[in-house]
């Protein structure tokens, strides 16, 4: 799937606009290069008051009511890759975990970990790149924090973002409001990032590049929960890929998912290369995809304004919950066969988010 992403993934043109071509081990001191690395990059990238203050803390306004918080830590090799880098993922993941939730998510911190060496002018589009996604999404970056290893003591950047969003009090989402016959949607064809990093990593010559699915997803729930107010249950489908996410909602619960394998979405180029690579399209990584779960009297409306969002045009109804067998996440053929979709036991792509 496209993305609006691509505009920021442009090689930059000319020199960077720090003075230095890498990342000094001196940027991470303190002192006056810090300051400088602060202000004329991160400051004058990210450009809002609270950030511009300069202070240990960002005092925000408060709309009242309940906060969501979320944190996260990204490592993806390589840092850019077909449709996405470090810095769209970093931003993107904490705003969904906040979305998941209900809540709207408002800011953000950033804390770099870079390499002494690493390129200037691929930090410089990192950052781009983060603020493009961050007001796609609507949300601030508002406070951060940089440090820099020796070389050979890192690999490049690793980006950790921490996020605030605010939680309506008539928003109540979770596993125990999940009830028999609701119905389990996803907002288009999964393992698109799994796959588009792996094609990078290994250099695979696809005739046809696939784009990562990385996306904030912020926009998209908000329309699904005024067309649906009887969302149930949402969470993000990331590492682990829809297995895992279903074995979380089954987990110790006295009901079933039931997932419908000919109405899953997935791209023809992730089937074909999952095949190639003996990887499961349903336990390979995204990071644009929601799994929600949704009152059944409501699911044709919350299918409807996914599929008006731009981005959930492939949405479908994959299955639903069931009451036997208890505890379990199933797989079920056109010709009623079943099987188990077993929770993975390990990543079957490191370092992919």
């Amino acid at each position: 799937m496209s993305n609006s992403s691509e505009a920021t993934l442009a090689p930059p043109r000319g020199r960077s606009t720090s003075r230095y071509d890498t990342v000094r081990l001196a940027h991470g001191s303190g002192g006056k290069l810090t300051l400088e690395l602060i202000e004329e990059l991160f400051v004058a990238t990210f450009s809002n008051e609270p950030l511009r203050e300069l202070t240990d803390a960002a005092i925000l306004a408060n709309p009242g009511g309940r906060i969501a918080f979320a944190t996260d830590s990204h490592t993806v090799k390589p840092a850019f890759f077909p449709g996405g880098d470090i810095g769209r993922l970093a931003v993107a993941g904490t705003i969904n975990d906040l979305a998941v939730m209900g809540a709207r998510p408002a800011y953000l911190s950033a804390a770099f970990l870079l390499e002494e060496g690493y390129d200037m002018e691929e930090l410089e589009r990192v950052v781009r790149s983060m603020k493009a996604t961050a007001d796609e999404a609507g949300v601030a970056i508002v406070a951060g924090d940089t440090k820099v290893l020796e070389r050979g003591h890192g690999d490049g950047i690793f980006i950790n973002t921490t996020g605030v969003g605010f939680l309506p009090d008539h928003v109540e989402l979770g596993v125990a409001h999940v009830r028999p016959g609701d119905k389990v949607l996803v907002n288009g064809t999964l393992g698109d990032h799994g796959i588009a990093v792996m094609s990078r990593r290994e250099g695979l010559d696809l005739a046809v590049e696939l784009v990562s699915d990385v996306a904030p997803l912020n926009g998209l729930i908000d329309a699904v929960m005024q067309a649906a107010p009887g969302v149930r249950f949402m969470r993000d489908v990331t590492r682990g890929g829809l297995a895992a996410v279903a074995n979380e909602v089954v987990l110790r619960q006295p009901f079933g998912l039931r997932v419908f394998d000919v109405a899953v979405p997935v791209h023809e180029l992730v089937e074909q290369y999952s095949e190639m690579l003996g990887i499961d399209p349903m336990l390979s990584a995204n990071e644009g995809k929601v799994l929600i779960i949704v009152a059944p009297e409501q699911a044709e409306a919350a299918l409807g304004a996914m599929k008006a969002h731009p981005l959930g045009r492939e949405a479908a109804i994959i299955g639903d919950i069931v009451r036997k067998p208890e505890g379990v996440a199933l797989v079920e053929t056109a010709y009623g066969s079943r099987r188990v979709l077993e929770m993975p036991i390990e990543e079957q792509l490191p370092r992919i988010c």
